[in-house]
C-alpha cells in the first residue's frame, strides 16, 4: 500500500481513484506557464463523474504562449501521472473565484447527491 499524499479529509474519489487536490497542485507548480491559483470542479456527465481543473495563467506569461497546448500538456500530465481523465480550463490571472478572505476553494463538488 502506499503511503497517503496528503490530507485525508480533502480526498475526491472520482470513478474509483482517490485523488488529493495536492497533487493536482504539485503538478501545476512544476509548470512555470500556471499561477499557483487553482479550482477543482466536479461535476457528474450522465453516469459518470467529470473532472475539470480550472487553473490560471501566470501573469509574468500570460500572454507567451499557446493556452490549448498548455491545457492539453497539463490534462496529459494528470492522466499519465494520477491516472484520470481531467479537462483543463486555463483562466485569466485573477480568475479563479476567491472568498472574502482571499483564499481560493480547491474543491467545488456539484454532483447531485444521492
Amino acid at each position: 500500500m502506499d503511503k497517503i499524499m496528503g490530507r485525508s479529509d480533502d480526498m475526491i474519489i472520482l470513478r474509483g481513484v482517490n485523488v488529493f487536490p495536492s497533487q493536482i497542485e504539485e503538478l501545476i507548480c512544476k509548470d512555470d506557464r500556471f499561477a499557483p491559483q487553482f479550482q477543482i470542479v466536479l461535476t457528474r456527465d450522465g453516469p459518470l463523474d467529470r473532472m475539470t481543473v480550472r487553473v490560471e495563467a501566470n501573469p509574468a506569461s500570460a500572454g507567451a504562449f499557446d493556452r490549448a497546448a498548455c491545457s492539453r500538456d497539463l490534462s496529459h500530465r494528470i492522466k499519465s501521472i494520477i491516472g484520470i481523465s481531467a479537462v483543463v480550463e486555463m483562466l485569466d490571472p485573477d480568475t479563479v473565484e476567491r472568498s472574502l478572505t482571499g483564499k481560493v476553494k480547491r474543491v467545488r463538488d456539484l454532483r447531485p447527491k444521492e
